[in-house]
């Protein structure tokens, strides 16, 4: 368990045992696939012997609890290494529960517009994948200069200090964040975040490197957005990507300093020779 700033506890990893126990306390479901006391198939808990019933409320429920004060990193390593659920616990999923906020809840928000949907396909965001995505945009723009590997610890560290921003700052950077994604719908289209293969044909999966070149190259467009058609554009992403150094920069070692400045950087200067 987290203990929030409140002092709150928060449940990061055993929720589902703790929701099933829950259940059976509340008769919402009977034993099943039992292998120690097999007597006991297909009792409600309602239908237990007393005896049983009193032993289980009785039951002490022993659980880990990072306290408050321990640095956020910390907190964050410790929680991967108790991770060991089923199903696994992802990063961005420790850090709704460790750095649980206005600027999460914010992100939640923006998961689910639309526009962000249609861009991005993510309909069904249950992992967070999306969610993570947009704290990307928004930790590289306002920090690019403090970027260091890795990038998970990089985003800890901006979550952590921008827990409760206030509502200033999230509305600039959920304004940014919306602003840049119709843009990027405007301009790139069925482009976006994907990368062509030597067949020309586009990679249905998103590649997060390249999101990251594209969201932030085109949140600094001044002005109005180039005109160009589909084709012309498509065979210009075409040459871009076929460039050595920023192919590397969105496929290999994409976490180091120097590929995250480097493919922003070129992806910038790719947008004004649109423009010229």
């Amino acid at each position: 368990m987290n203990q929030d700033r409140d002092e709150k506890l928060s449940v990061i990893d055993g929720n589902q045992r703790l929701q099933s126990i829950k259940l059976y306390l509340s008769d919402e479901y009977p034993l099943r696939g039992l292998t120690t006391y097999p007597e006991l198939e297909g009792f409600y808990f309602s239908e237990l012997d007393p005896r049983i019933s009193r032993h289980i409320l009785n039951r002490t429920l022993r659980c880990v609890a990072v306290l408050k004060d321990t640095h956020p990193q910390i907190k964050f390593d410790v929680f991967e290494r108790l991770n060991t659920g089923a199903v696994q616990v992802n990063p961005h999923e420790l850090r709704h529960g460790i750095f649980h906020g206005d600027l999460i809840e914010t992100l939640d928000e923006l998961s689910k517009e639309p526009v962000w949907k249609d861009v991005s396909g993510i309909k069904n965001d249950k992992r967070m994948k999306g969610a993570e995505l947009i704290l990307r945009f928004i930790a590289l723009r306002e920090d690019l200069k403090q970027y260091k590997r890795p990038l998970s610890g990089f985003l800890n560290n901006f979550c952590e200090k921008n827990q409760n921003p206030g509502k200033q700052k999230l509305l600039s950077w959920k304004t940014s964040f919306l602003q840049t994604i119709k843009n990027v719908n405007i301009l790139l289209g069925d482009f976006a975040f994907r990368i062509f293969d030597e067949k020309r044909k586009i990679n249905k999966n998103i590649s997060a490197a390249l999101y990251d070149a594209q969201m932030i190259g085109i949140s600094n467009i001044p002005g109005k957005l180039p005109k160009i058609s589909q084709g012309s554009l498509k065979r210009k992403l075409m040459a871009l990507y076929q460039e050595e150094e920023f192919r590397q920069s969105i496929t290999s070692g994409t976490s180091t300093s120097r590929s995250v400045r480097y493919r922003i950087s070129r992806f910038k200067d790719f947008l004004n020779s649109l423009e010229s």
